[in-house]
């Protein structure tokens, strides 16, 4: 078998918010890619920057930008090179498209969830109605919702049901991307495992590529295929899933894998001390220094990301020659 497809490649991605105390560094420099039929899951604390990317993927972009920059490649196409109006008609919802955080704000609720997954078909694919709601009972049926749910409103249905009538408005157009900004973070353990359950299918019977946004270690490696760790507005490190949960390199990822419970472990979980960094105001050179137990004086530079494997990156520099530290 060949080497599959690279569906996306980020390099450099920049998003600076403008705020009254200066310039927030929400994504700095981030850079990664995904293959087709691969599930990236970009996981991290509050306020590293997780959803600032998705909204900078999809360039759903608020007023208060300082700088949006870097290179975004859908295939051979750098997508950061199109308007606006190009980007919107090409890219959103033709080929990416992004399930939100808490569905109930997502949906309209005076207007019935079968016509609100039909909009993308209409507005971006100018589908007449009859043929639009095929394709959204097709949909229904692939989320595991009945086709009945159709001509209700969102007010009628359960957390779990929004949230499959949300993942649906993001199929329906049968995109080559799926962004999901913590799809299961407001729902019960059994509803977030039957989530889990109907995105892994669609993975395998549609061959649909998957970037999960969270800070559930837990939920995360049910679908993960590789794991990119963010931490103030940087990914300090990129691996295979198995390496990440297994083996997690960056002195933060392990520190993360540490505070996670297990069912069969002796020791108990640890925590991470310290708080992170002030995005207005991060410190120079490594931002993960003042929390971290191996730091030393090298660590008051910037380090760069460093080749470990592959596809694998961890940006400290106790990989410096490649293998790491003792």
């Amino acid at each position: 078998m060949g080497t599959p497809e690279t569906l996306l490649k980020v390099k450099d991605l920049t998003l600076h918010y403008k705020t009254r105390r200066g310039v927030a560094r929400a994504v700095d420099g981030v850079s990664f890619d995904i293959r087709r039929n691969e599930a990236l899951v970009v996981l991290g604390e509050s306020g590293s920057g997780k959803s600032s990317l998705a909204k900078a993927l999809m360039r759903l972009l608020p007023r208060n930008i300082a700088h949006f920059g870097g290179q975004v490649m859908l295939g051979d196409t750098d997508v950061m090179q199109f308007s606006d109006e190009r980007f919107r008609k090409d890219v959103q919802w033709n080929r990416v498209a992004l399930v939100m955080q808490a569905a109930m704000n997502a949906l309209n609720p005076v207007v019935r969830v079968g016509e609100q997954v039909a909009e993308p078909l209409r507005v971006h694919r100018g589908w007449r109605k009859d043929r639009a709601m095929e394709r959204v009972a097709e949909t229904f049926r692939k989320v595991g919702v009945s086709t009945d749910f159709m001509q209700r409103y969102p007010f009628e249905l359960s957390g779990g049901m929004r949230q499959r009538v949300v993942l649906a408005m993001a199929l329906v157009t049968e995109p080559d991307l799926v962004i999901l900004d913590e799809p299961t973070s407001a729902l019960d353990v059994l509803t977030q495992a039957a989530i889990m359950n109907v995105l892994k299918r669609i993975k395998r019977d549609e061959g649909t590529s998957f970037m999960l946004i969270t800070h559930d270690v837990a939920t995360s490696s049910e679908l993960a295929d590789r794991v990119a760790l963010m931490y103030a507005g940087q990914i300090v490190e990129v691996s295979d899933a198995r390496e990440f949960f297994h083996e997690p390199a960056h002195p933060y990822s392990k520190m993360l894998m540490d505070s996670v419970p297990r069912l069969h472990q002796s020791e108990a979980p640890t925590h991470i001390p310290g708080e992170p960094p002030d995005l207005i105001n991060p410190p120079t050179g490594c931002r993960f220094a003042e929390r971290c137990p191996s730091r030393f004086d090298r660590c008051g530079k910037d380090p760069k990301p460093f080749r470990l494997g592959e596809r694998r990156r961890v940006r400290c520099w106790l990989y410096e020659d490649g293998e790491g530290r003792s």
